[in-house]
């Protein structure tokens, strides 16, 4: 299956959706929403337990939330606000990054930046990482997922997953002094066809974001400017493809040159046509002409 590019879905027309995103790409929509929440000045609720948080927004504004892919829209009772459950990424990548809303804890009090991210480190000790990963795809405008249902952490869309299937599935790998001992994913090389055989039975290139970290520490998001990302993709070598692809060259090359052969001998034979004719012509002058003289 060709995974070198974007699998765009298709509408009930036939047609598929790459026009609609290429009119509305993902940087407008989200400084759309960015522009609109900062207004607001919106507050998410954390939850008692873990780093998900739950945000009330008016109609105009779910329908920003839902075309930029940020959170999951919850059974909603009233017209008048609507409910988004925001993943401990999504809650601190729009209070961090785009500073668009505040949050407030279980108790209702409103949390600073430093409180907030111990806070997401406490409930999840690989947080660090896995906001550099994601902020690092978000501000290259790609649209990301938990990966969780693909055994990786995220999956990634170069537009709205209702547009698009995800491209890349999305392993982060720490790398440094300063993640303790959490620097020991696929290094085993079992580990690695794992991730890489999954990735490949569901289309996706497997995208694997190293983040290195040797001399700052953890504790506050002053360290994020400092966490380096290491992008590398991985795909299965398949000889019995690459052989045929190889071979396919030879072939039509082998299959030109037949072709030209074969004009050759049409030429060929033409000329020698033309020459047993002259010949055959000369003859039949001489003997007309010596009978002729005898």
């Amino acid at each position: 299956m060709d995974m070198s590019g974007p699998r765009w879905k298709k509408g009930k027309d036939g047609k598929d959706f790459a026009a609609l995103a290429a009119a509305q790409p993902m940087s407008s929509i989200v400084a759309k929403l960015q522009s609109s929440l900062e207004g607001s000045k919106l507050v998410a609720t954390l939850s008692s337990r873990g780093g998900d948080a739950v945000l009330g927004v008016n109609p105009q504004e779910a329908a920003l939330l839902n075309r930029a892919a940020f959170g999951r829209a919850l059974e909603n009772v009233g017209a008048e606000k609507q409910w988004f459950q925001l993943g401990a990424e999504e809650v601190f990548y729009l209070h961090h990054a785009l500073e668009c809303i505040v949050v407030e804890s279980a108790n209702k009090d409103l949390m600073s930046q430093g409180e907030l991210w111990d806070h997401l480190c406490s409930a999840s000790e690989s947080f660090p990482e896995m906001y550099r990963a994601y902020s690092h795809l978000r501000s290259k405008n790609w649209v990301v997922r938990s990966g969780l249902q693909y055994g990786t952490d995220f999956v990634a869309y170069r537009h709205h997953p209702a547009l698009v299937h995800s491209e890349f599935a999305v392993v982060v790998v720490p790398e440094g002094s300063g993640f303790g001992g959490r620097c020991g994913r696929l290094k085993v090389w079992s580990d690695l066809l794992c991730a890489l055989r999954a990735s490949g039975s569901v289309a996706k290139t497997l995208l694997v974001l190293t983040i290195s970290s040797n001399v700052c520490e953890l504790r506050s998001p002053d360290c994020l400017e400092r966490l380096v990302v290491h992008e590398r993709t991985i795909t299965r070598w398949i000889a019995q493809q690459c052989r045929e692809q190889r071979c396919k060259p030879c072939r039509e090359e082998a299959y030109t040159e037949e072709q030209d052969h074969a004009g050759e001998t049409v030429v060929f034979n033409y000329w020698g046509l033309v020459l047993g004719f002259t010949v055959l012509s000369s003859l039949l002058v001489y003997k007309l002409r010596f009978r002729q003289s005898s």
